[in-house]
């Protein structure tokens, strides 16, 4: 039976040509059957309008829109009829399998937490993108939706990111490192010391403390944190993805037709590495069911691969892993 992924065509900067074009291409090359959520007409006017097929696509009708400069709270009250909170309802009745939308990330986390709900005994849903490294690549939980955290909840956030990246990144036995400000198990505040010694009773591959300047090695494969300090360290590592690429574009204008011939294969493929459009999204972890996060300013390939993203998280049971893991932490912790 067919993977049936919501998306809201509506959530994003490029919405909802880009998110039609992705589907598509979607529907056409994983066999994905899709749900789009938002206005029938204007959805039909640009698929017509843009060339693109829509056949094997349902279309749920709503006529707003959730406006990301409203507050995240509204998507449960004013906003109960946007594009958004309509495919978060469709998922919680089981009109689907999972969801994908490019709209506001503090709206989908709360509507995600209060729509579809939590994996029983996950104290706070994470938004954990998946992160390019010299080695491979990393999940980072929590990268902004919880700004203050309890050592327990980190502890969480390193269970749900060894899951994914041991059934949708097919790395087994991932390491898990906490992110801090030295490696020495003394270091940080009473957050991070707290947290340590939960992990190393977790039964996780848990490694130590990480620096954020060896993140990009990629000796790690899940690095976990509070969403505040995540969320810093994801829009730094952004930013320097973009400075670096700049950079590289730079240096080679003056190398000479030659030279740049010589490079262009590795410069592409350093680009491709570096390009949040490949993962598709950011998985929001503890969610009864996939909710993907995409890019804000994704175009038709990252919605394509959101949707392979959303589609590989129904296929290899996260969800049903993580409510596992945790169900048997909680049994573990009742015996002590």
């Amino acid at each position: 039976m067919a993977v049936k992924v919501i998306v809201d065509a509506f959530g994003g900067d490029n919405a909802p040509l880009e998110v039609i074009r992705g589907c598509e291409r979607a529907v056409k090359e994983l066999g994905t059957e899709i749900i789009l959520t938002g206005s029938e007409s204007k959805i039909k006017k640009c698929a017509e309008e843009n060339g693109v097929s829509i056949e094997g696509m349902e279309i749920v009708h709503t006529d707003d829109v959730f406006d990301i400069h409203e507050e995240p709270k509204e998507i449960i009250k004013s906003g109960k009829n946007t594009s958004m909170a309509v495919g978060l309802s469709l998922l919680a009745e089981g009109r689907g399998d999972a969801f994908v939308s490019a709209g506001s990330t503090g709206a989908l986390v709360m509507g995600a937490t209060f729509i579809v709900k939590r994996i029983k005994g996950i104290k706070r849903i994470a938004p954990s993108p998946v992160m390019p490294a010299d080695k491979g690549s990393f999940i980072l939980a929590d990268a902004g939706a919880n700004t203050e955290c309890r050592p327990e909840m980190i502890v969480q956030f390193a269970v749900m990111g060894s899951a994914y990246m041991e059934k949708v990144m097919g790395i087994k036995n991932p390491k898990v490192a906490l992110l801090n400000i030295g490696a020495e198990e003394t270091k940080g505040r009473e957050l991070e010391i707290e947290a340590y010694g939960l992990l190393e009773k977790s039964g996780l591959n848990f490694v130590g403390n990480i620096e954020a300047r060896d993140m990009p090695k990629g000796e790690v494969q899940v690095v976990v944190t509070d969403g505040f300090t995540g969320n810093i360290a994801l829009k730094l590592y952004e930013g320097m993805g973009s400075f670096f690429a700049k950079k590289l574009k730079w240096i080679f204008s003056g190398a000479g037709v030659l030279g740049a011939l010589f490079s262009l294969g590795k410069i592409k493929q350093f680009k491709k590495q570096m390009d949040y459009k490949e993962v598709g999204g950011s998985a929001l972890l503890g969610v009864k069911k996939p909710v993907i996060k995409a890019h804000g300013s994704s175009d038709a390939t990252a919605f394509f691969n959101a949707v392979r993203q959303a589609k590989k998280c129904v296929e290899t049971n996260v969800t049903g892993e993580i409510e596992a893991y945790v169900s048997k932490l909680s049994a573990d912790d009742s015996k002590e």
